[in-house]
């Protein structure tokens, strides 16, 4: 019981993370119905954005709350900033151009990062700058309890009670909602769509920015390939909850990172890389649609 506790937690420190990067893919095609696979790159750069902000700043040998918000801050500066270049410069460009010429951009953009990242950033992994002691803070039944990961719940916890009071109480979250219900009546109620979808894509690369924070803490080896894997099981998480469900992104992330440590913990880690892949072709044999997924209506 002891064990299967603590996979537990460590299945859901992890899931936080996917379920913070799934949110940005989800969001993204509920306004524009695309997929960003440049979403995962995103969160690389957020990553690097902290490493090169703590290093110039001389902050990684004195690792504090203080460090550990300015470090925050700047993955999501950094991410934030990058999310909204990407969609001014590459898809803002395309967006009455056919699905398979964004498709392909995106896959383009994502390319670009992880190569360009490379050449920019060098291809060996650096060392992420301690932000936080990473020590134990209580041990319940032997099962140890740890700083970064109480950490990372509240983070994740507080992001998501953040995003759903902004899309559910602001003017600007009743925007994105009608923009994501009828994108061509929106301008009918003084909607500025342009607007709407940057913002879109803005906040989504911030939850990214704060995953790779959490995550360069946890594990701090950073390098440019460091958002393909991760990415890739986000967006299964994503397409598990029901993609375009802000809740079933957060539940396919939860469900993911859970099945994955108790791969890892009951000695079947060799099949952890497949888990999400199985998932992905489960949920589309049985449910299209999703976990939390709504079959969308046609109008002819």
């Amino acid at each position: 019981m002891q064990e299967f506790l603590q996979h537990t937690l460590n299945g859901l420190s992890f899931g936080s993370v996917y379920a913070l990067i799934a949110l940005g893919y989800t969001m993204v095609y509920g306004i524009l119905a695309m997929i960003n696979f440049a979403h995962s790159d995103i969160y690389m750069m957020g990553a690097f954005g902290t490493f090169y902000v703590i290093n110039f700043l001389k902050l990684g040998e004195s690792p504090n709350p203080i460090t550990f918000a300015i470090g925050l801050l700047a993955a999501m500066l950094f991410s934030g900033l990058v999310g909204f270049m990407v969609e001014k410069f590459a898809y803002k460009p395309l967006r009455n151009s056919p699905k398979m010429n964004v498709l392909i951009t995106a896959i383009g953009v994502s390319i670009l990062f992880e190569f360009g990242g490379q050449i920019v950033f060098g291809v060996n992994p650096k060392s992420f700058p301690q932000l936080m002691l990473d020590t134990e803070v209580f041990n319940f039944m032997d099962i140890s309890v740890r700083l970064l990961d109480i950490i990372i719940y509240m983070v994740t916890i507080i992001s998501l009670i953040s995003l759903s009071f902004l899309i559910g109480k602001t003017q600007t979250g009743r925007a994105m909602q009608a923009v994501s219900s009828r994108q061509d009546m929106a301008p009918l109620m003084g909607i500025n769509i342009n607007k709407i979808i940057s913002f879109t894509f803005i906040v989504g690369s911030v939850l990214a920015g704060i995953a790779a924070c959490l995550v360069a803490m946890k594990y701090p080896k950073i390098d440019p390939m460091m958002g393909v894997k991760i990415g890739t099981s986000a967006f299964v998480a994503a397409v598990f909850g029901g993609i375009g469900s802000l809740p079933g992104a957060v539940l396919g992330g939860y469900i993911l990172g859970l099945g994955e440590y108790y791969l890892i913990g009951y000695g079947a880690s060799t099949y952890k890389e497949a888990l999400s892949f199985l998932l992905l072709i489960l949920i589309l044999l049985v449910k299209p649609t999703g976990l939390m997924g709504k079959k969308a209506k046609e109008k002819i």
